[in-house]
């Protein structure tokens, strides 16, 4: 199916080509008709006039005043005709942005449902072979809660990517409301971040950096989703070196999230389109990475809803920082 929609796109594009480059010969060409017309039209006038005319004076001022009529004529078909021109190119170039970008975006919608499937697939294959192991072996009970442990890690993992999906839904329908209460931030943050990621604190995947008593008005059931996405991201984008670190803290009258990673980094030209919906670098084919492209389009609808901005620097020495600014509430 992939080759398919390729080998369509590559055709429809082809054939836009051609059919553009068809209208530009045909314009150009009409156009040189035109000039050798009015060109031989005066060359005529010309003629009969050195047939007529006995008075050499006469003649020549008449030849003259023939002379700078086609030179004006031709002017006028070349001026007029470039103007055409370029605004026959500026559409087709308007046709063909608009065009890439519809193309962009069924690229991108094709990568998400590859990407959203397997990303079902995953939690489901994984909790299913927990439960099967279970049910065929007579296990210790250190290594039953075990698996168990993991299959309820892997039905969260899917509760949260379910939840991305309906909320990106909303969003993108404008269906999505907040309702803010001002609560103690630093309790709320780092309850999110001991309850989802109670193992990668404990092996220090995770650092916590929060600063106490952060007062701000939020939407306790959207604000989660932008810490969670946040860590994810980060965890995602880390191969094989963990070290995420999760900073709050107040500067300038402005609460600030911070979440940093010592990952892949993310090149300057894509800094801007990661928080597009369905966005992600590369081939989804090929990509090693899990994801659906949904998470930081959600952190940034959430983070704007709440007044504030989003922004990704480079960490040193290597890495991404996503910086989260907020006013701070009064």
């Amino acid at each position: 199916m992939k080759n398919r929609f390729n080998k369509i796109k590559f055709n429809s594009k082809g054939l836009i080509v051609v059919l553009f480059a068809y209208i530009i010969a045909q314009f150009l060409w009409w156009e040189i008709l035109l000039v050798r017309q009015n060109n031989e039209l005066i060359d005529e006038k010309q003629k009969l006039l050195e047939v007529t005319v006995s008075n050499e004076s006469t003649l020549k001022i008449e030849i003259e005043f023939l002379q700078k009529k086609k030179v004006h004529k031709t002017l006028m078909i070349v001026g007029e005709g470039t103007i055409f021109l370029l605004l026959l190119l500026y559409g087709i170039n308007l046709i063909r942005k608009a065009n890439k970008k519809e193309h962009d975006l069924l690229d991108q919608k094709n990568n998400f449902l590859l990407s959203i499937t397997h990303e079902l697939k995953t939690p489901l294959a994984t909790t299913k072979l927990q439960l099967q192991t279970l049910k065929k072996h007579q296990l210790p009970i250190e290594k039953q809660q075990e698996l168990i442990e993991v299959a309820i890690h892997e039905n969260e993992r899917l509760n949260i990517l379910i939840d991305n999906v309906l909320l990106a839904t909303r969003m993108q329908q404008n269906e999505y409301a907040i309702t803010k209460e001002k609560i103690n931030l630093s309790d709320f943050v780092s309850s999110i971040a001991n309850t989802n990621y109670k193992n990668e604190l404990e092996s220090k995947y995770l650092k916590l950096e929060i600063e106490e008593n952060v007062n701000f008005e939020l939407d306790k059931i959207a604000f989660p989703s932008i810490v969670t996405n946040l860590i994810e991201n980060a965890f995602k984008y880390s191969n094989e070196e963990i070290n995420v670190k999760l900073r709050l803290f107040k500067k300038n009258n402005k609460v600030i999230i911070e979440v940093s990673d010592q990952g892949i980094g993310i090149k300057d030209p894509e800094k801007q389109d990661i928080f597009n919906q369905f966005y992600r670098s590369g081939n989804e084919e090929i990509r090693r990475t899990k994801g659906t492209g949904l998470g930081l389009f959600i952190v940034k609808y959430l983070i704007e809803k709440h007044g504030g901005s989003i922004s990704v620097i480079n960490n040193k020495p290597k890495g991404s920082v996503f910086v989260a600014q907020f006013l701070e509430s009064v």
